[in-house]
């Protein structure tokens, strides 16, 4: 605890505090990897499950203005209508959603369900409710958003490199937010990036208070 400001913190060596941030950056990776790829594989099984099994999984996607459908908003990003649609989503979900999870297994999860509630709710409000909406895109758009403003928010520098980084290579999915497909929900791909903007803010890293008469902890 340091109380006025001539108090002079210990400080520990660079090599010591480099060292604890890189096997801190490994760990969180591998929990990342594992949990990013049993999600992916999670709704691989669901989509089998799907084709050799009776009924139609679909059915429990999103149906607008039905308060039925409403079960939806969390059912539909592990539904797909098909195994095409599953593979264009899959890669997408990996890379992001393993960024998306770097900085805690807690905080992704907090994440998700601020995007999949953001972007489920508005996929509920403004489609035709003649179709139903399947499909984990939200999901992608939401991480996309989650990882280039986590970069603005938290102004870490490996948060903006890699926020840079997703945005030079991603930037092409931003016209996904536009209604220019037939068949494809340009409402989940809009709400789900803004769902991941909203996560990112919420989610993101505190900084402690500064008294004007020194540091308190």
């Amino acid at each position: 605890m340091y109380d006025h400001p001539g108090a002079t913190p210990p400080t520990r060596s660079t090599g010591a505090r480099l060292r604890r941030s890189a096997g801190s950056l490994a760990a969180g990776a591998a929990g990342a990897g594992m949990l990013v790829i049993l999600l992916v594989a999670g709704m691989w099984a669901i989509e089998v499950a799907d084709y050799v099994l009776p009924g139609e999984f679909d059915d429990y996607g999103i149906r607008a203005w039905n308060l039925e459908g409403l079960t939806g908003v969390f059912l539909a990003p592990f539904l797909h209508a098909d195994f095409a649609h599953l593979m264009a989503n899959s890669l997408p979900l990996l890379v992001l959603g393993f960024l998306a999870a770097l900085r805690g297994l807690g905080r992704f999860l907090i994440a998700s369900l601020i995007i999949i509630l953001v972007s489920g709710l508005g996929v509920w409000l403004t489609t035709d409710p003649r179709f139903v909406t399947v499909g984990a895109s939200g999901l992608v758009f939401g991480y996309f958003g989650l990882v280039v403003a986590r970069g603005l928010f938290d102004r870490r520098l490996l948060d903006i490199v890699i926020g840079v980084g997703v945005a030079a290579a991603y930037y092409s999915i931003i016209w996904g937010v536009l209604p220019t497909q037939e068949g494809v929900s340009w409402q989940g791909h809009l709400f789900g990036l803004l769902g991941g903007v909203l996560a990112a803010w919420i989610v993101r890293r505190r900084r402690p208070a500064i008294s004007p008469y020194g540091r308190t902890g």
